[in-house]
């Protein structure tokens, strides 16, 4: 309500008409994380959209698409479902781990002159690169070879009955 109108009505520009004052909203206002890396957003979109939010038609989803299909084959080819699961879980790590290492190395230094320390996002790539190598001891570090049928049980097989 502006003043003129206030004073026609007989109250003050703070006051409603039933003599009440009238109550601001607080602004509570909570400082934003900043993070400038985007490591934090990127963990955010892969939580919550899972293998959706790597897009196959970009050239870091076929790469990483590429990477799966050969932990894959390096299984043997047919994987268990807690396999699957695991490699899922290396693939969403690479990713994040490949997008820390991009921005880590375009930095100038990766100390903090003023604290005279080194970036906490240094700390996190440290334990994604542990969490990947976690994953592939789980997997196994051994290639295994595709399980291959004799040739008698090939012949056998395709032979008319």
């Amino acid at each position: 309500m502006t003043e003129r109108n206030a004073a026609q009505n007989g109250t003050r520009a703070g006051e409603l008409a039933g003599g009440r004052a009238r109550k601001r909203p607080e602004s509570k206002a909570i400082p934003r994380p900043y993070s400038k890396h985007g490591l934090v957003t990127l963990k955010y979109a892969v939580r919550r959209l899972g293998g959706r939010a790597i897009d196959q038609r970009t050239r870091v989803g076929k790469r990483l698409a590429a990477w799966r299909a050969d932990l894959v084959r390096d299984l043997g080819g047919e994987v268990s479902t807690q396999q699957a699961a695991v490699i899922d879980l290396a693939v969403r790590t690479r990713l994040l781990l490949d997008s820390v290492d991009t921005w880590l190395l375009s930095q100038p230094s990766l100390v903090n002159l003023r604290r005279r320390a080194l970036l906490p996002v240094v700390r996190d790539r440290q334990q994604l690169g542990d969490a990947l190598a976690r994953y592939m001891q789980q997997l196994g570090l051994e290639r295994r070879p595709k399980p291959v049928t004799d040739l008698k049980a090939f012949i056998a097989s395709r032979a008319p009955k």
